[in-house]
């Protein structure tokens, strides 16, 4: 992308690349600074995204910027929502408009944007790693003169790997790497621990004067705790790390949602991630999912509730998250029960070998975690959990399609994943209801981990069951006529098999609609329910290689049942950020992409059976429905 860049506030427009902008006299670069952020809380406040980390790192982007020649110094953002100013100075205030729109730009850096984006993983607590590794690489091709920068967030800090790689880092007293510490107290939530402990002392002074502190014993030099709202501070301190050649930690204070007044009042989360705004007020623009009284409660929201509701009923229900309470529901039951939910800082891997600890004490740990970061703690499902048949919850937030967060966002491989693990069961309910229905089984399991997975999407309508056969639910059946099809779906995607189950009968083809509610392993009814169909397609938001369908055609493999199976599913690729139903539609989990997906010449070879005759009770057996 060029460099050349105008940003456009009401009222003034301004050409400004970065050589105009390390020209710039110091005077003018808070008044600079002030028009920046009026365009952040413009634009974003009309595209929705990161909008208080972003008023918190003005200044400081605008002093890196003056200090270092990027991309010649490498500058990496840990995490990636606050990347949003480097954006708007490095060619791309024109697009900014597009921000998290599908093929605009970005919420996150992107290679693909700009030359001075080298990194796109928006995961915590890596930059510090990729810094060690690109300063080696420099000193092994002769690039002595290449400084490189990650500027990280005081609660990404929390996270093991920041840790890992302090520690090498420190041990290379000659590597160029300065270590921004952005420190505004929160990152997501309140920071919480040792560390944070720690920066407030040495953000007050308190008996640590000489500056001996956790970054001098690991080998760095420190300069801190600098004002990161001073302009002419910033610049300083950051030519005097520069100049030292080794690594060095800039402790930079900032407050997060700076100068936008909603942002700063609100205490809780300072408008951490926003849907589109009033830009005067702060207030969320309602739509027809968050009108009081309309339908549609976030996924998110239900489980809060009814998680809260389960505390109160079994005292042996605790709580555990990775510097999510809010955005996981679990605010609602710290504020009742604060002593049963646990904030372990942005430490997946701890997270859950802790709750692993907490199930081998006696309680049954709730683990709410984002699907895409339950990637990170693979190892520890498998071994620390699994191995010893504990009873975990995991509860995975924004698993399938995430919309505009993008690739590194998208929680599409966790049923791929988890698939390999013995004895994880694997639940996904397809509306509100069958939240605190299947909750309440995943608690009640026992000898093992079991998994609650939720999209980020509001809840919609209720579907109901037409009857419940050995555990699996079926939500739609021909009346009359072949069962052809078998659809079987994996939680949120129900409502888009019944719509395609009724497209297909206006093709003259029956068919059934299965919800098992447990998706993996898979439900043994599932099989012989197969068996009685001329076709199977399973329909799921995870990648199709590995996952549920994979899964029920190796399980009719196994039993002798030759009925084809076509798994429907997301493609084996990273996708791009846009609206859910856009992507969904994309790969053919929409009503109209499924029905698309049969193939329209089925006969009608198999003897015909008896509708399910209305008023059947709930609970059936698998006889009822099929053919023997």
């Amino acid at each position: 992308m060029p460099q050349e860049s105008a940003v456009v506030v009401p009222g003034a427009e301004f050409p400004l690349d970065l050589p105009a902008l390390r020209a710039l006299a110091p005077a003018g670069v808070p008044a600079l600074a002030e028009k920046i952020r009026a365009v952040l809380v413009e634009r974003v406040c009309a595209s929705g995204g990161h909008l208080g980390p972003n008023l918190g790192v003005v200044e400081l982007t605008l002093a890196l910027h003056r200090v270092f020649d990027s991309p010649h110094d490498v500058l990496v953002f840990d995490t990636g929502h606050q990347a949003y100013v480097h954006k708007l100075l490095t060619g791309r205030a024109g697009e900014f408009g597009r921000l998290r729109q599908l093929g605009g730009l970005s919420g996150y850096p992107s290679r693909a944007e700009s030359v001075h984006d080298l990194l796109e993983n928006s995961h915590a607590s890596t930059a510090l790693s990729y810094a060690d590794g690109l300063a080696k690489a420099f000193a092994l091709r002769g690039e002595q003169d290449r400084a490189v920068v990650a500027v990280i967030g005081d609660g990404a800090l929390t996270g093991g790997m920041a840790f890992e790689a302090l520690n090498n880092l420190g041990a290379a007293r000659d590597r160029p790497v300065i270590v921004v510490l952005n420190d505004n107290g929160r990152s997501y939530a309140p920071t919480t621990g040792a560390l944070a402990a720690h920066l407030n002392l040495l953000k007050s002074g308190g008996g640590l004067k000489a500056c001996r502190n956790l970054f001098t014993d690991l080998g760095f030099t420190y300069f801190g705790p600098v004002d990161g709202h001073d302009t002419a501070a910033l610049e300083a301190v950051l030519r005097r790390a520069r100049a030292l050649g080794r690594p060095v930690v800039v402790h930079v204070m900032t407050i997060k949602g700076k100068g936008y007044a909603p942002a700063e009042a609100d205490e809780a989360d300072c408008l951490h991630a926003v849907g589109t705004l009033d830009p005067t007020t702060g207030q969320l623009h309602k739509t027809a999912g968050t009108q009081a009284g309309a339908p549609g409660r976030s996924w998110t929201s239900v489980f809060g509730s009814e998680l809260l509701a389960l505390a109160r009923a079994r005292p042996d229900v605790v709580a555990v998250t990775a510097s999510m309470l809010r955005p996981t529901g679990l605010h609602l039951m710290a504020e009742e029960f604060p002593g049963r939910v646990f904030d372990v800082g942005i430490a997946e891997q701890h997270a859950v070998t802790s709750a692993a600890g907490l199930a081998m004490g006696g309680l049954h740990p709730v683990v709410a975690i984002y699907a895409t970061f339950l990637n990170r703690a693979f190892d520890q499902v498998l071994m620390d959990v699994a191995l010893h048949r504990l009873p975990v919850t995991l509860v995975l937030d924004r698993a399938g399609v995430t919309g505009p967060d993008g690739p590194s966002h998208h929680g599409m491989w966790d049923l791929a994943v988890l698939s390999a693990v013995p004895g994880l069961k694997i639940a996904a309910p397809r509306d509100a209801v069958r939240i605190g229905e299947l909750l309440c089984e995943a608690v009640a399991t026992g000898g093992g981990p079991s998994v609650l997975r939720l999209p980020k999407a509001q809840a919609g309508q209720d579907i109901p069951a037409l009857v419940r056969m050995d555990g699996v639910d079926i939500l739609h059946r021909t009346r009359s006529g072949p069962l052809d099809v078998l659809l079987v779906a994996a939680g949120p995607l129900a409502a888009a098999a019944v719509e395609a189950a009724r497209l297909l009968e206006q093709q003259g083809l029956g068919s059934t609609v299965a919800d098992p509610r447990w998706v993996l392993p898979v439900h043994a009814a599932l099989p012989p329910l197969a068996a009685r169909h001329r076709l199977v397609v399973t329909i799921e938001d995870g990648i199709r290689t590995g996952g549920m369908g994979c899964a029920l055609a190796q399980a009719c493999r196994d039993t002798g049942i030759t009925t084809p199976v076509v798994n429907l599913g997301l493609p084996h690729a990273f996708l791009p950020h846009g609206p859910r139903h856009i992507l969904l539609a994309r790969a053919s989990l929409d009503g109209p992409g499924i029905a698309a997906a049969i193939p329209p010449h089925l006969t009608d070879g198999r003897p015909r059976q008896d509708p399910v005759p209305s008023g059947r009770p709930v609970t059936a057996t698998m006889n009822s429905l099929g053919r023997s």
